[in-house]
C-alpha cells in the first residue's frame, strides 16, 4: 500500500509533462516541414537581429530620439524590462531547468545551436519584455512591437534552437517583466500623472546572450 502511494503522485507528475513533450515534438515537426527558404531567410534575418538585444536596442533609441517625452518614458522602460527579463531567464530559471536543446527533427537547425539551457527562449523573454512595456507608454505601438514580438518568438521555434513550450514560458516571463517594470517606474501617459510626483526612470544594462 505504501508502495502504492509513493508511485501515484510520481505518474500524476510525468503525466502532462509527457504530454507537454509530444506537443513540442508534433509543433516543431510541423513548423520545420513548411519548405520556403524565403520564410527561413526572413526569420533567420528575425531572430539574428534579436541577438544581443540589437532589435530592441535600436527601436528604443528611435522612440528616444523621435518620440518626445512620451517615447522617452517607453524606451526607459522597455529597456528596464529587458533588464529584467534577461536576469530572470538567464539566472534562476535557465540553471534550475537545465533543458538541452532540441534534437534535428525534419531538418537540421537553420543556425547555430546555442550552448545554454533551452528553458525557457531569452530572445521571447527579452522580445515580449520591450514590446509590452514599451506598448505600455505608447498603446499605439502594440500592433508593431507585438507582431515583432510574436516573429521573434516563432522564429526560434522553426530555426531549431527552441522548443514551442521554451517560447511560451520566454513570453510569459517577459509579460510579466513588463507589468514589473511599469511598478518599479510608474506610467508616463498624461503630463498630469508627471506633475502629480509620479516616479520616472529607466535601466540600461545592455546585455543579452545570443545563445538564448
Amino acid at each position: 500500500m505504501r508502495a502504492h502511494d509513493r508511485a501515484t503522485p510520481r505518474r500524476v507528475v510525468r503525466g502532462p509533462i509527457a504530454s507537454l513533450r509530444r506537443l513540442d515534438r508534433l509543433l516543431m515537426r510541423r513548423a520545420h516541414a513548411i519548405d520556403s527558404p524565403d520564410l527561413d531567410r526572413v526569420l533567420v534575418r528575425i531572430t539574428t537581429a534579436a541577438n544581443y538585444w540589437r532589435l530592441w536596442l535600436a527601436i528604443a533609441a528611435l522612440l528616444a530620439l523621435l518620440g518626445g517625452r512620451r517615447g522617452r518614458a517607453a524606451a526607459g522602460r522597455g529597456v528596464l524590462a529587458l533588464v529584467i527579463a534577461a536576469v530572470t531567464t538567464n539566472g534562476p530559471v535557465k540553471l534550475l531547468t537545465r533543458r538541452r536543446r532540441p534534437a534535428p527533427s525534419v531538418r537540421p537547425a537553420l543556425i547555430r545551436m546555442p550552448r545554454s539551457p533551452s528553458f525557457p527562449s531569452g530572445h521571447s523573454a527579452a522580445a515580449f519584455a520591450f514590446a509590452a512595456a514599451a506598448a505600455g507608454e505608447l498603446p499605439e505601438l502594440a500592433p508593431v512591437l507585438g507582431t515583432l514580438a510574436v516573429a521573434v518568438g516563432y522564429s526560434r521555434v522553426h530555426t531549431g534552437v527552441h522548443y514551442p513550450s521554451d517560447v511560451a514560458a520566454g513570453a510569459a516571463i517577459g509579460i510579466g517583466s513588463a507589468a514589473l517594470s511599469r511598478r518599479l517606474v510608474g506610467h508616463h501617459d498624461a503630463p498630469v500623472v508627471a506633475a502629480a510626483g509620479s516616479p520616472a526612470g529607466n535601466g540600461r544594462v545592455p546585455s543579452d546572450d545570443p545563445a538564448w
